[in-house]
């Protein structure tokens, strides 16, 4: 599992070593880290290290001083090495260090700054160590302008020292311009911001070097899971399993508009594993469902009359029948785990229950937000959505899934998650309701299974928002499978699930 932190929790880990004069220590650590992700990656590519050339944009603190160091390492590797000093000071040990490396210094001025985006487009490497995790808003000046420029014109590979300059180390947010990194080497632990949109989106891949502080760092902010964590919490059946065992998942969903939405998510269900579908809903939908999926249990009848261990509610839902509106009420209001989505939102009570879990896109959350009182438009829930999903999991007390490149999940005990194995052929009509679907029967299998959780040290009142996250890491999964590097149908995410499962429960061996 990956453990993500913000920059407070980070630096708090660090101030008793600091306090104990091991600084130049721990900046030692992380620069020689940085420099070695550098040479990895060159060599991964295929270029040499001899001769090519590296530009570190420094700040003047810490961060500043951390690239200074590492371009050393990287000029005692035979590559050619120039600062471009965004302030009148810079971090003296690390400039010392630079310039006994024999790197070049330049100070960056209002006048040359697009000189100076030039050079350093024209390098075989750029390293960004001008913001670190303390800094609060973005870029100014002729830093902004010299970064704004490098980033819209062509350069070589950018490694981020800690994040990405603009980026917040805690909350993902980006102040403009950013320069995009290829690797953003993150000191101590994963920074969360890297983990959430918008600030995914400038991080690239993420690489940790450990310096010291791993033992002292407390509980993340910020969790993602991976393959080797759904080998332990996926389900499986015991040799005498039957469909009811296995859980029984209930869906109301679909509308004379959108019946394939809940054939979608009908199919998403039966591809993750669980023991039965039993469908409430309108005859015509269910005509469909029978023709798409004859596994699928279809009826007429009441929430009250139909047995499940767990509920989904409201993919493909236009809110134009009562009758179904009332099926979505009385099965949030059973109290069993329900997934919620789509057309289910409006019509939901405005406090809830940990067990039941929203799964909006921005839009949906920017509408439910505005519902609750928060201003937050679409574009706001966008720019900052590691701060809209805790909000909305504060305020309605349910667990929230905000669907999007990189999809977080929010407890209302602030328990959070970041799931991003997708692709962005993903975005297509339906994947949406294929997703409800798998987290619908991962609910019905394992929203029991207590012990499942804790050997993972998942609290068990935070099992519904890990729960969630199995449903998008498995949705990414698939997807990416099933797109191969080009598009893809809501459908074929259902057929490559059953491999996908397979191939990850097969870790656990």
């Amino acid at each position: 599992m990956i453990s993500a932190y913000t920059g407070t929790q980070i630096r708090e880990a660090e101030k008793p070593l600091l306090d104990s004069g091991m600084g130049a220590v721990l900046m030692q650590r992380a620069a020689r880290g940085m420099a070695g992700a550098a040479i990895a990656e060159l060599r991964s590519l295929g270029r040499r290290l001899y001769g090519s050339s590296v530009v570190v944009l420094a700040g003047k603190g810490n961060n500043g001083g951390d690239g200074l160091i590492a371009a050393a390492h990287l000029a005692g590797r035979g590559m050619r090495t120039t600062a471009v000093l965004a302030s009148a000071t810079a971090h003296p040990d690390g400039l010392a260090a630079f310039r006994r490396a024999g790197g070049r210094v330049l100070a960056l001025t209002d006048a040359n700054a697009g000189e100076l985006a030039a050079m350093a487009g024209r390098a075989d490497v750029v390293i960004d160590a001008l913001l670190g995790t303390g800094a609060q808003g973005g870029l100014r000046g002729e830093t902004a302008e010299l970064v704004s420029q490098l980033a819209g014109g062509t350069h070589g590979l950018v490694v981020a020292c800690d994040v990405p300059s603009g980026v917040d180390a805690d909350t993902g947010e980006a102040a403009g311009p950013v320069l995009p990194a290829d690797i953003t080497v993150s000191f101590g632990g994963a920074k969360a911001g890297l983990l959430a949109d918008p600030g995914a989106d400038f991080a690239g891949r993420v690489e940790v070097v450990q310096i010291g502080i791993e033992e002292s760092l407390p509980w993340p902010a910020l969790r993602r899971l991976e393959a080797a964590d759904l080998a332990v919490l996926l389900p499986g059946p015991a040799r005498r399993a039957h469909k009811y065992s296995r859980g029984v998942l209930g869906v109301v969903a679909g509308s004379p508009a959108y019946p394939g939405a809940a054939v979608l998510a009908c199919r998403g269900a039966l591809s993750a594993g669980v023991g039965m579908v039993r469908y409430v809903g309108p005859p015509e939908v269910s005509d469909l469902i029978r023709h798409s999926c004859p596994e699928v249990v279809c009826s007429t009848g009441t929430v009250a009359e139909t047995h499940v261990q767990a509920w989904l509610v409201g993919s493909g839902m236009d809110g134009k029948d009562e009758e179904e509106m009332q099926r979505v009420r009385d099965a949030v209001d059973s109290g069993l785990p329900t997934v919620a989505d789509a057309g289910a939102l409006p019509v939901l009570p405005d406090v809830l229950a940990p067990q039941v879990v929203l799964t909006p896109h921005a839009g949906e959350l920017a509408t439910l937000l505005q519902r609750l009182g928060a201003d937050m438009d679409r574009e706001a829930v966008e720019a900052s959505t590691l701060a809209a999903v805790r909000r909305a999991a504060g305020l309605t007390e349910a667990t929230v899934l905000l669907k999007g490149a990189s999809t977080l999940v929010a407890s209302p005990y602030q328990d959070f998650y970041s799931q991003s194995e997708g692709t962005p052929w993903l975005a297509t009509a339906g994947s949406g309701d294929v997703l409800a679907g798998i987290i619908g029967a991962l609910l019905a299998q394992v929203g029991s299974d207590v012990g499942r959780f804790r050997g993972l040290g998942i609290d068990p009142d935070e099992r519904w928002a890990a729960i969630a996250a199995m449903g998008a890491s498995l949705h990414g999964l698939s997807g990416a499978a099933a797109a191969a590097g080009g598009p893809l149908t809501a459908g074929r995410i259902c057929d490559a699930l059953p491999e996908i499962w397979g191939k990850v429960s097969m870790l656990s061996n």
